[in-house]
C-alpha cells in the first residue's frame, strides 16, 4: 500500500513537532555561521502549515498537501530558507500530482525534483556546506533503496538515514554559499543548519511513514 493524503498529514504534523522541539538547536546552529533565524522562521513557517491542513478539501492528494506546505512556507518563512523549502515543496509536489498514493519510485521522484529545485534556485551543489549537503545523499540512498524494491517506509528511512549523515558530513566544509561563505574557514567546525533541519524534516517523514 502506498502513502495517501493520510501520510502526508501526518508529515507535516510530525514536521511541525520535531521542528519546535528542535527551535532552539537551529537558532544556535545558524547563529555560529549565519543571523540566527532559522529555527525561529521554520518553527513559524510549519506552525502556519499546521494550521491549514484541515482546510484541504476531502479528496485531496498527497501533492494538493505538498503544495499547501510550499505555497505556505513560501509565504511565512523568511530568509533563504523560505524560498528553498517552498521551491523543494512546490516542484516535489508536482512530480507526484494527482496521484491519490506515493509507490517507493513516487518517493524518489518527490525528492529528487525537491532537491533538483533547490539545485535551480540556490545554484549551490554537493559540498557547498549547504542543505543540498543533506538532500542529495538522501535522493541517492531512497533511489538505491527503491531499486532492490523496498517498501515506501524504508525508502524513506533510508533517505532520512543519509540526509542525517550528510549534515553531520556538513561540520568540516568551508561554506561556498550564503552568509555562511563570508566566514571563509571560520564555518569549519559547524554544522549547516539548512541541512539540519533537511534531515529533520526527511526523519518525520519517515516516521509518519512508519507509524
Amino acid at each position: 500500500m502506498g502513502l495517501g493524503i493520510a501520510w502526508a498529514k501526518a508529515w507535516m504534523t510530525e514536521s511541525a513537532r520535531i521542528v519546535s522541539e528542535h527551535r532552539g538547536e537551529l537558532i544556535t546552529l545558524d547563529r555560529e555561521i549565519g543571523d540566527g533565524d532559522h529555527g525561529e522562521n521554520m518553527d513559524r513557517g510549519f506552525s502556519a502549515v499546521l494550521g491549514k491542513l484541515d482546510g484541504l478539501p476531502a479528496d485531496a492528494s498527497p501533492g494538493d498537501a505538498l503544495k499547501l506546505v510550499a505555497t505556505t512556507l513560501i509565504s511565512t518563512v523568511g530568509g533563504a530558507s523560505g524560498p528553498l523549502f517552498g521551491t523543494a515543496f512546490l516542484k516535489g509536489s508536482q512530480a507526484v500530482a494527482g496521484k491519490e498514493e506515493l509507490t517507493a519510485d513516487d518517493v524518489v521522484a518527490f525528492l529528487t525534483a525537491a532537491r533538483d529545485g533547490i539545485v535551480s534556485r540556490g545554484k549551490a551543489e554537493t559540498g557547498d556546506k549547504t542543505m543540498i549537503d543533506a538532500w542529495t545523499p538522501a535522493v541517492d540512498a531512497a533511489a538505491a533503496a527503491a531499486g532492490e524494491g523496498r517498501s515506501e517506509p524504508e525508502v524513506l528511512e533510508a533517505a532520512a538515514d543519509a540526509a542525517e549523515r550528510g549534515a553531520a558530513d556538513t561540520e568540516p566544509l568551508v561554506a561556498r554559499k550564503g552568509r555562511a561563505s563570508y566566514l571563509g574557514e571560520r564555518a569549519v567546525g559547524h554544522r549547516d543548519p539548512g541541512a539540519q533541519s533537511t534531515a529533520l524534516l526527511l526523519r518525520a517523514a519517515a516516521v509518519s511513514a512508519a507509524s
